[in-house]
């Protein structure tokens, strides 16, 4: 067992468990021990093991406890520039919401007044593999790839 969401070299395969509180399930997916995919199906696939440190993190932020999950060590599979913006994304602190522009600001190699990065910016959004540990909820004027429902629960649970 590992500790403070941490994976281990042997972690890998597909975990999951319901929650109540976003009225929906959460899948991981893992990889050598790097979270690879967070998905929310409505219900957990039957092959999905219930035992992850990660998802104790989880059910106890969505119990109101802060946590940016930031020692989750991940493998972003997204084209460069996306994975900056992701990883720009990734700082947003709990409870903070960010605007775009500010996102691009962030992010190195990105200009805040070129439309062509700001649509990078939102693109990379859209195709985050791994939601609530790269929190798109947090961005307020771009869509992400947490589903909206998902996103405005999050959103409240951090008081914004």
């Amino acid at each position: 067992m590992h500790t403070n969401g941490d994976a281990t070299p042997g972690d890998t395969g597909v975990f999951g468990r319901e929650y109540p509180a976003i009225d929906a399930a959460v899948e991981l997916g893992t990889a050598s021990g790097r979270l690879i995919s967070v998905s929310f199906p409505d219900s957990v696939a039957a092959d999905a093991a219930g035992d992850h440190d990660l998802l104790d993190r989880i059910a106890a932020y969505l119990a109101g406890a802060e946590d940016d999950f930031a020692g989750v060590p991940v493998a972003i599979t997204v084209p460069t520039v996306q994975r900056d913006v992701l990883e720009s994304v990734r700082t947003v602190p709990y409870g903070d919401p960010a605007d775009l522009e500010l996102v691009v600001r962030m992010t190195a190699g990105l200009d805040h007044e070129d439309e062509a990065d700001l649509a990078t910016a939102r693109e990379a959004l859209r195709a985050n593999p791994i939601p609530i540990v790269v929190p798109d909820h947090r961005v307020r004027d771009a869509e992400g790839a947490t589903p909206p429902a998902v996103a405005a629960r999050l959103r409240e649970i951090e008081g914004f």
